[in-house]
């Protein structure tokens, strides 16, 4: 019998593999292809029913479809049944497939585990937040199977310098071409065929060894999906941003031909300090938890448990146990644990693997004011930001575990939070599902105007305003230093003392309340030499002309070739340029112009139009934007110098 909460997980659409979703487009005629985008919008309202084996997707009283899931996915053409006539190439069943999430790498849950995919299986195994999958044993693309074991070596081997074959560079053709047809169209104007198109691209890549321009494709595919849904957490400057990067490897063949795939290699004992833990929750069925410890080398290191599941599952998660027998649960080793592990299998970015040979024994933790972990806290605030706005340019399969955590401390003020020797900033919540107690957390300390924290936040790259706050520290009611994992403990107002003199802004807003006055710290003190902004300081803004550069950008990517010229704005390159950013003036210029030109030959014909040169123009301004925000970023985080006129 199937429990209350097997019965609520089963009524969601599982995840399916980019192949079986674009395959079921390519059964379709040409007459069923044209209504597809139609049917995938109507197949939102089809209801959902568990099945022995998977879920039952009701479209009429006569006809289902019937998706069958191994280890949480729709992994197979044959697991896809519809019971109408028309089946396999019906619509139902291509609707029902192209609406659900697909199974693929999202760099987001790639951060957070340490598994991954297979060369051959992509989408099915998936990597970390896919992974688990139960106990079975898969053999990963880096060489050691999903139980930390090593691998067999001919099933591990990668090519130590690969070559641009004929194969290789016919799949970046078609990656290239899939893209720009999409970057013309625009997200308004790419439909389901379009999404097909790319898939098929993205798995010829992979079969031809290109890891790297394939998974980034695959990412595009998704949120292409999110956008056509309407899903609350698509984000164009994300989609905008993956754009980007598949156009750059298709052109620079040296970096499409990179391994995209992470070698796990046994270690020595490992003496790991817990530092937080962090929900997982993505739109495609997969939740969990992943902790975050500092290892004696000053390196961070993360342990992941992520399987399908929906946001009650990161709860289940951060109690699962540390790999090697110690009893010692994830989210315990991440609230103040410890542990040594002996044998462990590590990736070359900091994911730890499990497996049979690891063992593992608790050890002394420390507190986020004690060595070594005290350490995170002393670079400037500047420094660290520059930092991990580096580390988010690198390739995504590159990215060391944590490279992006900014370790902060401040005192909340009217206007923010008040960082010591650095800008005053907005507290924003990683994660707004209701599921996830973030947002109803920092509405407490937004209404404790004084109180000092010690932060671990998330850089938001194109928002010198603000950073996204996973973990926190304070003085409780004895004087006693707190700290809680913002995603996974919901607090209450005894949990948090209140600013001085019982001064509480309104809980619940966005921000802090409007000051009233110059705020005294209270629980730890800020550290003895590092001063905040002033109490009714600003956060800090970038250009508003850089804003709107970023925001054609933008535009192009949501509206294609079409809206570009048609809301071209001839004001924007001279406002630009009376900023001093000329190149990016130049850039406007070349987009506007790209995407204007309609030639006539000498017969007065109109020639066809260049898509290459419309995508080549929108990737040099998406690039030059994305590198002046990110200086005009550490720049508005670096703290003044005094003014020594003044003595």
């Amino acid at each position: 019998m199937m429990t209350d909460s097997a019965a609520d997980s089963a009524t969601v659409l599982p995840p399916v593999t980019a192949e079986v979703a674009a395959g079921a487009l390519d059964l379709l005629p040409a007459r069923l292809r044209k209504r597809v985008d139609g049917a995938v919008a109507k197949a939102a309202g089809w209801p959902v029913e568990a099945a022995e084996d998977g879920v039952l997707v009701r479209v009429a009283e006569d006809t289902a479809v019937t998706l069958r899931v191994t280890a949480g996915v729709v992994a197979a053409p044959e697991d896809a049944v519809c019971s109408c006539l028309l089946a396999p190439a019906c619509l139902h069943r291509a609707a029902v497939l192209s609406f659900a999430p697909l199974a693929v790498e999202q760099e987001e849950a790639k951060e957070k585990d340490g598994k991954e995919e297979t060369a051959g299986e992509g989408e099915k195994a998936g990597e970390g937040k896919k992974a688990g999958e139960h106990g079975e044993r898969r053999e990963t693309a880096g060489g050691q199977s999903e139980t930390g074991a090593p691998a067999p070596a001919s099933t591990a081997a990668v090519a130590a310098e690969p070559a641009l074959t004929p194969a290789r560079s016919k799949a970046l053709d078609a990656l290239r071409d899939a893209v720009t047809t999409i970057l013309v169209a625009g997200v308004s104007g790419s439909g389901v065929v379009h999404r097909a198109e790319l898939l098929h691209a993205a798995h010829s890549a992979r079969l031809a060894g290109l890891y790297r321009p394939a998974g980034t494709a695959v990412r595009i595919a998704r949120l292409l999906g999110e956008a056509r849904s309407d899903d609350p957490a698509f984000r164009l400057s994300g989609l905008s941003g993956e754009l980007a990067e598949l156009l750059d490897l298709v052109r620079r063949p040296a970096a499409a031909l990179s391994p995209a795939r992470r070698d796990y290699r046994p270690e020595g004992p490992l003496r790991l300090y817990g530092l937080f833990t962090e929900p997982v929750v993505t739109a495609s069925g997969y939740a969990g938890a992943t902790v975050y410890a500092l290892a004696p080398d000053g390196t961070l290191r993360t342990l992941s448990d992520v399987a399908p599941g929906g946001p009650e599952r990161a709860l289940q998660a951060s109690g699962s146990p540390v790999p090697g027998g110690c009893a010692l649960g994830l989210r315990e080793l991440g609230d103040g644990g410890g542990v040594i592990l002996t044998a462990p299998t590590v990736s070359p970015d900091g994911r730890i693997g499990g497996g049979g040979a690891v063992r593992s024994v608790r050890a002394a933790g420390a507190g986020w004011r004690e060595a070594p972990l005290a350490a995170l806290w002393e670079r400037p605030p500047a420094e660290q930001l520059a930092s991990a706005l580096a580390w988010l340019s690198e390739p995504a399969d590159a990215r060391a575990a944590g490279g992006d955590l900014l370790f902060l401390d401040g005192v909340v003020t009217g206007t923010g939070f008040a960082v010591a020797a650095g800008p005053t900033l907005r507290l924003a919540a990683p994660d707004e599902r209701p599921e996830l107690p973030y947002a109803e957390n920092l509405s407490l300390f937004a209404g404790r105007r004084g109180l000092a924290l010690r932060l671990i936040a998330r850089v938001v790259p194109d928002r010198p305003d603000r950073v996204r706050v996973l973990a926190a520290s304070w003085s409780g009611h004895d004087g006693e230093p707190v700290r809680a994992d913002l995603g996974l403990r919901l607090l209450n107002r005894s949990h948090i003392p209140a600013g001085p003199a019982g001064r509480e802004g309104r809980a619940g807003r966005a921000g802090p309340a409007v000051p009233s006055g110059p705020a005294v710290p209270s629980g730890p003190a800020v550290p003895a030499g590092l001063t905040g902004p002033a109490e009714g300081e600003a956060p800090p803004a970038l250009p508003v002309e850089l804003d709107l550069l970023r925001r054609t950008v933008d535009r192009t990517v949501a509206g294609g070739r079409a809206v570009t010229a048609a809301s071209a704005d001839d004001e924007l390159p001279r406002r630009l340029r009376a900023v001093g950013l000329t190149t990016g003036a130049r850039r406007v210029e070349a987009l506007t112009e790209a995407a204007a030109d309609r030639r006539h030959d000498v017969l007065g014909r109109l020639l066809p139009a260049d898509p290459g040169g419309f995508a080549l123009a929108w990737l040099s301004a998406a690039v030059y934007a994305s590198a002046a925000t990110e200086s005009l970023l550490v720049a508005a985080w670096t703290p003044a110098p005094p003014d020594i006129s003044a003595n």
